[in-house]
């Protein structure tokens, strides 16, 4: 026998879409409901940066391939996980989203800092900010999805 045949063959996860329908729909309408109104770019970097510290690859290519096809900047692309470090190529409204993304996904590592939240409300009125915390709780949601059932990166299946 090769060490392939000695492998434990993968255990086959659930289709969430199928096996929860229902619940699969209301988070896409909640996705959309959040969304609505943004700067389709900022929705982007939200996702990546959440699916990034999530470690979810399955979203991350997802995003990424959605933020090029809209024509988002290769070189922001690639700054998104360091972007604190390279703060010219994001504005202060993007930056201030970044930080509240990263506050929000990260929560049990001390909640949302006042701080965090007050440059958050400096850019984002009142609706627009409840639509960006909408936006992190959905992708925080679709990374879990995800890596609970095992996506694999690439395969889109929107």
């Amino acid at each position: 026998m090769t060490n392939n045949e000695n492998a434990a063959q993968p255990l086959t996860r659930i289709n969430f879409a199928k096996a929860a329908p229902k619940a699969f729909k209301a988070l896409i309408g909640f996705d959309a409901a959040a969304r609505d109104g943004l700067d389709p770019a900022l929705v982007e970097l939200i996702q990546i940066r959440a699916s990034l510290l999530n470690g979810c690859a399955y979203c991350l290519h997802m995003h990424t391939s959605d933020a090029r096809k809209a024509g988002e900047d290769e070189a922001r692309l690639h700054m998104v996980g360091v972007w604190r470090e390279a703060r010219n190529f994001f504005t202060e409204k993007e930056q201030a989203a970044l930080a509240l993304t990263e506050s929000v996904t990260l929560v049990d590592r001390g909640g949302v800092p006042d701080d965090v939240y007050a440059r958050a409300a400096e850019h984002f009125d009142a609706e627009e900010l409840a639509r960006v915390l909408a936006l992190i709780f959905t992708i925080n949601t679709w990374n879990r999805i995800a890596l609970s059932t095992a996506k694999v990166a690439g395969e889109d299946e929107r």
